[in-house]
């Protein structure tokens, strides 16, 4: 049996409403075709050759319905979302813009399997690596397509970085970019460690994410319980077959705001209690005390004046 490609795909969508129950019909590749045939079937297109190679496949459509079925093929470059999940480009540039098929418009007969031979015209300049992409057929308003996984070949490199890593609202985002010329399956480590000591600790696991090359996407991991009161260092570790691995950190200080409030205002209005009580007792004992130094004053003012008019006296009988 062949091995299953990790983004052996089969797409399928409605595209407009449809009148009625749809025919059943399917799409998939024919069991003898391709670089590696399986006879009891293939769950995508394998293709694999040098720049300018000219390789050969047949797509099967089945019309198990009571009707004759009309189906368009075309050829799609595989993308991911920005989320990670694969999809299909509007405009194919790569491997759906490589594919020519026999007919391009199929008309299949009522309770019949139709094979369709189509070519993939690998360019001379083309790069090595993974081109993704899809045999896409169309009929009664619904897509349904198989992944096609070509191979240039050539020198491979498997790399990726993980980026942009930020911590708010109870969740780790991150930014994961492919690197390489090489379709990867990330792994993914997360630690966390605070001033209070380790804050998180989840072993490596696979992503549900089959990154594409040169492909940029943003991902996140929930972290419910994360303390209420301290400064750690969250450390990603990213890994991928092949040797692919990197890491990267962000610093991240969890303050209670709502409790550094309360106590604030607790405090704030313990403060401005004090003060008043203070000022109140100060005003209610300033009268008295000004009264008794006012009576001392006019009193030693009287005194002085008597003293210096005896004073003078003196003076003047000593000169008679």
């Amino acid at each position: 049996m062949p091995v299953r490609h990790p983004y052996a795909t089969t797409w399928s969508r409605r595209c407009r409403p449809v009148p009625g129950p749809a025919p059943a019909w399917s799409v998939s590749p024919s069991a003898g075709g391709g670089t590696r045939p399986a006879q009891d079937g293939r769950p995508y297109f394998y293709a694999e050759g040098v720049p300018g190679t000219v390789l050969q496949d047949e797509v099967a459509v089945t019309n198990p319905g009571s009707r004759p079925l009309t189906v368009r093929l075309r050829g799609a470059d595989a993308d991911n979302t920005g989320t990670g999940a694969l999809s299909l480009r509007a405009r194919s540039t790569d491997t759906g813009a490589w594919i020519t098929f026999a007919r391009r418009e199929v008309k299949i007969p009522a309770r019949t399997r139709a094979e369709v031979p189509f070519t993939v015209t690998v360019p001379a300049d083309a790069t090595p690596g993974d081109h993704p992409g899809a045999v896409v057929a169309s009929a009664n308003g619904r897509d349904s397509g198989v992944s096609v996984h070509l191979r240039v070949s050539g020198p491979t490199l498997s790399a990726l970085t993980v980026e942009r890593v930020r911590v708010a609202g109870g969740r780790i985002s991150y930014d994961l970019v492919n690197r390489g010329n090489t379709v990867l399956t990330p792994r993914l480590a997360v630690r966390a460690d605070g001033v209070l000591g380790r804050a998180l600790d989840r072993r490596p696991r696979t992503l549900p994410v089959e990154l594409l090359p040169g492909r940029r996407v943003t991902l996140s991991e929930p972290w419910k319980n994360a303390p209420a009161l301290d400064s750690v260092r969250v450390r990603l570790t990213v890994t991928a077959g092949g040797g692919a691995r990197d890491e990267a950190t962000a610093t991240k200080r969890f303050v209670p705001w709502a409790a550094v409030a309360g106590t604030c205002a607790v405090t704030l209005a313990a403060g401005g209690a004090a003060f008043w009580f203070v000022r109140r007792r100060r005003h209610a004992t300033g009268g008295h005390a000004g009264n008794g130094e006012n009576g001392k004053n006019s009193e030693s003012s009287e005194n002085g004046a008597n003293s210096g008019n005896h004073g003078s006296q003196e003076i003047q009988g000593s000169w008679s």
